[in-house]
């Protein structure tokens, strides 16, 4: 009997890069490989890259050298954006031995001839104008809750973004094959779907290979809260200048989406919006924030923000602070600005200095720290329904509200992936909320 070979995946980065290593990890299965978990002994380690993070290289090299300790002779694939953007340079890291860039991933098993080591990495890059075609993905299997592909690149043109170098132009899913994939994760027994990709407002571009929009972003969320089998939907990262007020409003009904947006703002200043290349000022933004609130006064707004710009000064700085501090939103991602080669942004003048960059970026986060507890506490004494995760910490279990509301209670393996209407009672000292059950259904 012929001994099958063992897979392993390390995925970094996004929600979108989840989403695909889950795709890329099928296809394997489907051609006779076993998977395994990242901390076990396999034949082949793949690992898919972000451009994203500020210490991509050194994350990378981390995490070859844990699977060159778990298996020295192990066959090494590096994937994702950073491959496209710097195969080189992934290729020469000791322990690589096949670098694919944006077309090359999903053709994987057809790169891997043979598991010999290699003394130099191989590299298969295609030039990014030539990843115009969409590869449909989704994740099951991995997490409690399922993401589902539905946009792939960007055409937007920001100037400290490398995505659209690392992933082309913006392109969608067939209506048709998003609400297939949609069928099939609920089948599998999964209560949410997050809906993600680069620039999910933009859905309905490039979907049968053209420019032209055969549909919206909307067009898209009402077939999806006609699927039957789903209990939730969530909707990810999407431009404030994409997300209308009509999609908005059709939420605060949805039988299945939940009140949750996370919204990219990146300055709180118009100024420093302009040099960044945004397609919106702050008022778009404001607008966008009070729409939300008038229809879902209890929803969950997500903002990430950008500190140490090019050409952000403390009164720049401090109009971001000001502003977010007066809007009514719920927690910011906070990213510290970061060079990246071959963009607009590393050229420009007003270079703010790292410890600069890096106070701002510790008063951002202390307001987020605020802001993240007024939200909770705005929520207790109400009543929502969780969705309990998988993991045991510290004797207890913990799941999210719709409205994004992190809760604990005593660990119980019978609530795992299982909806229940709570009452939120107290802040405890982790941040997470505390819960008592309306009704147990287990």
């Amino acid at each position: 009997m012929e001994n099958r070979k063992k897979v392993a995946f390390y995925t970094l980065g996004c929600k979108l890069n989840f989403s695909e290593t889950s795709t890329i990890a099928r296809n394997f299965q489907d051609e006779g490989f076993d998977r395994v978990d990242f901390e076990e002994v396999a034949d082949i380690y793949v690992i898919n890259t972000c451009s994203v993070t500020e210490n991509a290289d050194k994350q990378f090299k981390q995490v070859v050298k844990k699977a060159m300790k778990l298996n020295e002779k192990a066959f090494v694939a590096a994937v994702g954006c950073y491959a496209q953007l710097k195969p080189e340079e992934l290729a020469a890291v000791d322990g690589v031995d096949l670098v694919l860039g944006a077309t090359e991933k999903f053709k994987i098993t057809d790169y891997i001839n043979d598991l010999s080591k290699n003394d130099f990495g191989e590299v298969h890059s295609c030039e990014i104008s030539e990843a115009d075609f969409y590869v449909g993905s989704y994740s099951i299997g991995d997490r409690t809750r399922a993401f589902l592909k539905v946009q792939d690149g960007c055409d937007y043109k920001c100037t400290y973004c490398t995505i659209p170098l690392a992933r082309g132009i913006s392109r969608s899913d067939a209506l048709e094959n998003v609400l297939k994939n949609a069928y099939e994760i609920s089948q599998q027994g999964i209560k949410e779907i997050v809906l993600t990709g680069v620039n999910i407002g933009d859905y309905g571009k490039g979907e049968f290979g053209n420019k032209k929009h055969e549909h919206t972003f909307l067009d898209l969320v009402k077939a999806l809260d006609e699927v039957q089998g789903i209990d939730r939907l969530r909707i990810s990262s999407i431009e404030p200048n994409l997300l209308k007020n009509e999609t908005i409003e059709f939420v605060s009904k949805s039988r299945t989406f939940v009140p949750h947006f996370h919204i990219p703002l990146q300055s709180g200043s118009n100024d420093i919006l302009k040099l960044m290349k945004r397609r919106y000022q702050r008022e778009v933004y404001s607008e966008r924030v009070h729409k939300i609130r008038e229809v879902m006064p209890h929803a969950c707004i997500g903002v990430d923000v950008i500190v140490g710009f090019p050409g952000e000064t403390d009164g720049h700085f401090l109009e971001t602070y000001h502003f977010l501090n007066e809007l009514n939103i719920s927690y910011l991602h906070v990213f510290t600005y970061s060079e990246r080669d071959n963009t607009e942004a590393a050229t420009m003048e007003g270079v703010v200095p790292a410890n600069v960059r890096a106070k701002r970026s510790k008063m951002l986060r202390g307001l987020s720290v605020k802001k993240r507890r007024a939200f909770y506490e705005s929520q207790v004494g109400t009543n929502r329904t969780v969705l309990f995760e998988s993991e045991n910490k510290e004797g207890y279990i913990h799941g999210f509200t719709e409205n994004y509301v992190k809760v604990k209670t005593p660990w119980n393996p019978e609530l795992v992936n299982t909806l229940q209407e709570i009452n939120l009672t107290r802040i405890d000292e982790d941040g997470s909320v505390r819960m008592e059950f309306m009704e147990v259904e287990v």
